[in-house]
């Protein structure tokens, strides 16, 4: 399109700061906590939202006294806004020597892994900053554009992401101190599927589809949380399946962690977007698997 047409169409009034000031409020679902981000008064950024709003012609957020969620359409305009942020800050960085960091997301279960990945990425590149962000969502807030690349369990089908294969992990069963396989060195799949079973369907990899033909244990809860998993477990609501690194990063005095025989592993996977990607993503996949490496070596 000619320059002097696209000068010309209403969609120009959209300004970054409208786009900015949009994110702040997605990523913290409360226009309070989104000004203190911002450094600006709460009544300015909702009257820069409301401007926004009026500028593209819909609401994009619904927002009462105590609540607030997107529209439908404010969730599909947040995906490309972020986009579009995203390819300003990487056009201005491609001509500057101020690259933004880029920002690792992991879920509960892979602390161990990204401290190292994090120790490897100082050491080689000491001069690019480099940010870890917890986020309990199945790919670590990566999907709403919060970080840049995220270590999370997989298999990923999205193909709107790339992904490479860091580690395999076996699998615990994770049952009340109290129970009758307590005590024992290791179970099968078959001694659990009699069970009812305490699932994390956010961010866990353990659905019935790891038991191939019944007998199947019974979903007995799904939790949002590794808090609410364990304390589910511990007060013999049911037993757990998990990667092995669980029983080191979140020991509980009242369940005990016992390895599965003949279950499957789990990848470890990395996970960035396979459009616009962080300018360093190249290096530090590279970088990340190396340092996974040297922990199993």
């Amino acid at each position: 399109m000619p320059i002097k047409s696209c000068l010309c169409s209403s969609r120009m009034t959209v300004e970054l700061r409208h786009l900015r000031c949009f994110l702040a409020i997605v990523d913290e679902q409360n226009i309070t906590r989104a000004a203190q981000n911002l450094h600006i008064s709460q009544p300015a950024l909702s009257r820069t939202l409301a401007q926004l709003e009026r500028i593209v012609g819909v609401r994009l957020v619904d927002r009462s006294t105590h609540h607030l969620t997107l529209t439908d359409a404010g969730t599909r305009f947040g995906v490309t806004a972020r986009d579009a942020v995203r390819c300003v800050d990487e056009a201005v960085a491609g001509i500057s020597a101020d690259v933004p960091p880029i920002r690792l997301g992991h879920n509960w279960s892979s602390a161990t892994h990204a401290a190292a990945i994090m120790r490897s990425w100082r050491s080689e590149f000491p001069d690019r900053k480099l940010q870890l962000r917890r986020s309990d969502e199945r790919i670590a807030g990566l999907a709403v554009g919060k970080v840049d690349v995220a270590l999370v369990r997989g298999p990923i089908t999205d193909r709107s992401f790339r992904t490479t294969v860091v580690d395999d992990e076996p699998r615990m069963a994770v049952v009340p101190a109290t129970h009758s396989l307590a005590k024992a060195h290791s179970v099968s799949l078959s001694d659990l599927a009699g069970e009812t079973l305490i699932v994390n369907s956010v961010t866990g990899t353990t659905t019935l589809d790891l038991w191939p033909e019944p007998p199947r244990p019974t979903i007995g809860a799904d939790t949002s949380t590794i808090d609410d998993w364990l304390i589910a477990i511990a007060t013999a609501a049911g037993v757990g399946v998990t990667v092995a690194s669980t029983a080191t990063l979140h020991p509980h005095p009242d369940v005990r962690f016992i390895p599965i025989s003949d279950a499957p592993t789990v990848p470890l996977v990395l996970v960035w977007p396979r459009h616009n990607p962080h300018p360093h993503t190249k290096a530090f996949v590279a970088n990340a698997q190396r340092a996974v490496r040297s922990l199993t070596a």
